[in-house]
């Protein structure tokens, strides 16, 4: 992936790398780092990987155009929901869905600044 550091720990057929398009690459650094205390590595104006440990776990990618609805959900977890949906709401973020119980616990769904939708899900 662009820029990614080099790491040892892969898990086959695992989810590996996420690239998210953003429309302000400032704006969802800041959402991401207040909502979810995420850390970045610039690599280029357009262009943010998403730290993990010694690599990166994805990145944030600038695009003019929004995000096309759609695509691929990703989940995040959480140990504490009702904290998460607080702090994606302070961060700007719009709650979409939920929280709501589901056969492994309970989860929401919300949209960043940019249009991105993840959820996020707990197991209680």
């Amino acid at each position: 992936m662009p820029g990614m550091a080099e790491t040892t720990a892969h898990t086959h057929h695992g989810i590996d790398y996420v690239e998210l398009t953003v429309t302000d690459l400032a704006a969802a650094k800041r959402f991401y780092a207040e909502a979810f205390g995420w850390e970045f590595t610039d690599y280029r104006p357009e262009y943010a990987g998403i730290r993990r440990g010694s690599g990166d776990a994805g990145g944030l990618r600038l695009d003019a155009e929004p995000p096309r609805p759609g695509g691929p959900l990703v989940l995040l977890f959480s140990g504490d929901l009702d904290r998460t949906v607080a702090a994606v709401r302070a961060a700007g973020g719009q709650v979409t869905a939920g929280p709501y119980e589901f056969p492994g616990g309970r989860r929401f769904h919300f949209r960043d600044p940019s249009g991105n939708e993840l959820g996020v899900w707990s197991e209680t």
